[in-house]
């Protein structure tokens, strides 16, 4: 199986067991992924954010799920318990469509090391 296969075959799988798990079957966006993903690293599950918050969660889960490229290090985390990340590298200018393919490859990669699918 190619390499683009396989990540389109793993990428359909979050998809489909975020989407059941989180949305009542209803397909999650991309976006909507990275939110939940920022949601787990801030660990503060039962909490309800503000839009300014959300926002806040979508950059920790980009910030987490580029570090593994080396864009970005875990710095601290402050007194409230949300992580602050330090920018390592620029990230690369990327056409749209690239981008989405970075972003759902970091998101696949995060969920196989995490066990969540294999």
């Amino acid at each position: 199986m190619s390499r683009d296969q396989q990540l389109k075959d793993r990428w359909e799988l979050v998809v489909e067991k975020l989407s059941t798990q989180f949305a009542d079957g209803d397909t999650l966006d991309l976006d909507a992924i990275i939110y939940l993903i920022g949601v787990q690293e801030l660990g503060q599950l039962e909490r309800t954010f503000k839009k300014d918050q959300k926002l806040d969660l979508m950059h920790i889960a980009i910030c987490k799920l580029l570090t593994p490229y080396g864009y970005y290090e875990l710095d601290y985390v402050d007194a409230d318990g949300w992580p602050h990340y330090r920018m390592l590298e620029q990230l690369p200018h990327l056409k749209a469509g690239e981008q989405s393919v970075l972003m759902k490859e970091a998101i696949v990669n995060y969920f196989v090391e995490t066990e969540y699918i294999n």
